[in-house]
């Protein structure tokens, strides 16, 4: 077998975060089994999603440089009731992932599509984790200068701002598909005309 071939997973989760592993497709414009792949990866290297995982651990697992300790009391996941219908969707990842995932698996007590089902949702949910992958496709997508000026201005909200919010990249890249020219062909087309038409006007 090639070092470099792909295993197929075909995970089965909820609907709802079906719909958001979707949307964050459509939103960056990149095929869904991509955007699984991505956020698998980041999961297996962040400490939130694997912490939230660890808590579940009836084995003993070495992650990246971190040692999780298991604890065969716990309940296993697999015999957990899942709540209302499940939706395979698929994606492919490397070996060295795959291994990962394998490791994961054992500590569980599971099989490698549960842990990756696990894993997509705690990691979609770590606001982090969608704050950097929203900023990474704008950085894509947007010429160094406007970026800058983008800086800038999320700098300027986000300093002293009198009502204790955050802005954050994903909430710009929302704004940008929900308010700038319906008709764009492309997220990139949109991105470029919110960012020379309307805040270059605006210096």
């Amino acid at each position: 077998m090639r070092n470099d071939k792909k295993k197929d997973i075909k995970p089965t989760v909820s609907p709802e975060l079906r719909d958001c592993i979707y949307r964050l497709a459509f939103i960056t414009d990149t095929p869904i089994k991509d955007v699984v792949e991505e956020i698998l990866i980041a999961g297996s290297q962040r400490k939130k999603p694997l912490n939230h995982l660890a808590q579940h651990f009836l084995r003993d697992v070495r992650i990246s440089n971190s040692l999780y300790m298991g604890d065969n009391n716990r309940t296993p996941v697999a015999k957990r009731a899942a709540s209302g219908k499940g939706i395979r969707i698929s994606t492919r990842v490397t070996q060295g992932m795959y291994n990962d995932l394998e490791g994961i698996a054992y500590a569980m007590g599971c099989s490698v599509s549960r842990v990756c089902a696990l894993l997509l949702d705690a990691t979609v949910r770590d606001a982090d984790f969608i704050n950097e992958f929203a900023k990474k496709y704008i950085e894509e997508n947007v010429d160094e200068k406007r970026m800058k000026e983008l800086k800038k201005v999320l700098k300027y909200i986000n300093a002293g701002n009198p009502y204790d919010e955050h802005m954050s990249w994903a909430a710009i890249l929302s704004y940008l598909v929900d308010e700038v020219k319906v008709g764009a062909e492309k997220l990139q087309d949109t991105v470029q005309d919110f960012v020379i038409n309307r805040w270059d006007k605006e210096e």
